[in-house]
């Protein structure tokens, strides 16, 4: 059986945020899972992806087709005031160590954790 991948994405900047959708479409294509859990600042990004302006739209909208983001980060998101677009975009809020996504749940699921 092939490991999967889990990609952790924490920052916030456009230009770093490309590779975590990239990779994920790559990982997914070829089989590794390449599933995303939006931490930190990065949560920020999902109102401003969510914009057909925005330059990660197609990118972002892609990743959203397959089902690839399995967690955004609920402490995050109410921290940053994200949680209205995270919602909106219908995206799993989710929290299972004080407020944020747990990487110890996702490597019980058989995951490799890759951090960004």
């Amino acid at each position: 059986m092939t490991e999967k991948q889990i990609l952790f994405a924490f920052r916030g900047d456009s230009l770093c945020f490309i590779h975590v959708l990239l990779n994920a479409l790559d990982l997914d294509e070829h089989g590794y899972g390449g599933q995303i859990v939006i931490e930190g600042e990065a949560v920020k990004l999902v109102g401003e992806m969510s914009r057909p302006e925005h330059s990660l739209n197609a990118l972002y909208r892609q990743v959203r087709e397959k089902g690839l983001i399995v967690a955004v980060c609920k402490a995050c998101s109410a921290k940053m005031e994200a949680t209205a677009a995270v919602e909106a975009e219908g995206l799993p809020l989710v929290g299972h160590i004080s407020g944020h996504p747990s990487m110890a749940h996702y490597l019980a699921e058989g995951y490799r954790v890759i951090t960004f």
